[in-house]
């Protein structure tokens, strides 16, 4: 299977710059997996598609400002960074640029000598471990410091930090936004509550894997870089249940999508527990986890886009795909959603 088979067209026009004042007015294409018939809403109606006692599962992860300029101390060169996934304390592993001019030993300043890296290790694809140095509390600083990791597709600033979290982003150590749940608002989950529908939180970490392009042509030799993930004993307990009286488990993202399916395919069921996934779901994976889906629409010949063809068939997805563009529909981040069922 191809990366270019998983391509489509987008006007450039199409590509959501800013977010809706509204979070739940984002239109909302609901599609049926197994005929590709689709209808159009608005996510504020997500409710109606729901039923009593299916459980949706949301994505409790909270971006940091993971976004760092400063400068190379030896030649004031500017150097950017962005904070994928802490090692240990103090060390992480970032994406760097340019990376060409990094060394090990290498150090660099932000905000004054606020606060500084050096570079402890080199690795491949522009990825560095570097020491950071400070005094105080290293999250109080790179709130001072850092800005939102937004895509690079999105060229305008976001005025409300806030409006690339969830509003229910609890657990912090995102370098992206689970951008399917930024359509949620309090009272929509209200809503959905009081119709019977259970609603629960696991944790990925937004890292590097989830948007790297794929840059092979096969897409089975194409490696996935590995994202935190963690699932309590009460969610845990809750999933089991609702799979032991066939009731559906909708997932709230392609992250939470890729944390249940590694810990089902690990286990044989739901348990608490913690680690790193790196897998990877194209068509022909077998879902074990998820009956459904609401997600955004993703770029053509990504893995986001891969792993909801797996969920349906690709020539569906495709074809929804190209009737949103035709209804001139918001993609990406900050743009409009799909609930596959």
């Amino acid at each position: 299977m191809t990366t270019e088979e998983f391509n489509y067209y987008l006007p450039e026009q199409l590509i959501a710059q800013t977010p809706l004042k509204d979070r739940s007015s984002s239109k909302l294409l609901v599609m049926d997996k197994k005929t590709g018939e689709l209808e159009h809403k608005h996510f504020i109606d997500l409710c109606d598609d729901l039923k009593k006692g299916d459980v949706m599962v949301l994505n409790d992860t909270k971006v940091i400002p993971a976004r760092l300029i400063g400068e190379k101390e030896s030649t004031h060169a500017t150097i950017e960074l962005l904070l994928l996934k802490e090692k240990e304390q103090d060390t992480w592993e970032c994406l760097s640029r340019p990376f060409k001019r990094l060394q090990i030993g290498t150090k660099i300043n932000f905000g004054n000598h606020l606060l500084t890296a050096e570079v402890i290790e080199k690795k491949e694809e522009g990825i560095v471990i570097v020491k950071f140095d400070y005094q105080g509390i290293f999250l109080e600083i790179l709130d001072k410091l850092g800005n939102m990791p937004l895509p690079p597709y999105i060229h305008e600033k976001l005025e409300d930090k806030d409006r690339y979290q969830t509003i229910y982003a609890k657990n912090i150590g995102s370098a992206a936004a689970p951008t399917a749940g930024l359509h949620f608002t309090k009272e929509l989950l209200e809503k959905c509550k009081e119709k019977g529908i259970i609603i629960v939180n696991v944790t990925l970490h937004v890292g590097l894997g989830t948007f790297r392009p794929v840059e092979v042509e096969d897409i089975t030799k194409h490696i996935m870089h590995s994202e935190f993930y963690q699932m309590n004993e009460e969610t845990a307990a809750i999933l089991n249940q609702a799979k032991k009286e066939n009731r559906r488990i909708i997932a709230v993202g392609t992250t939470s999508t890729r944390t249940l399916e590694t810990i089902i395919h690990q286990y044989g069921e739901f348990k608490s527990c913690e680690g790193y996934t790196n897998i990877f779901i194209y068509p022909g994976f077998e879902f074990q986890a998820i009956d459904g889906l609401i997600t955004n629409f993703h770029l053509p010949k990504s893995t986001l886009l891969m792993l909801v063809s797996a969920l349906s068939k690709k020539e569906y997805i495709l074809k929804a795909y190209e009737e949103a563009i035709k209804k001139e529909y918001r993609f990406f981040s900050f743009g409009d959603a799909m609930f596959i069922k």
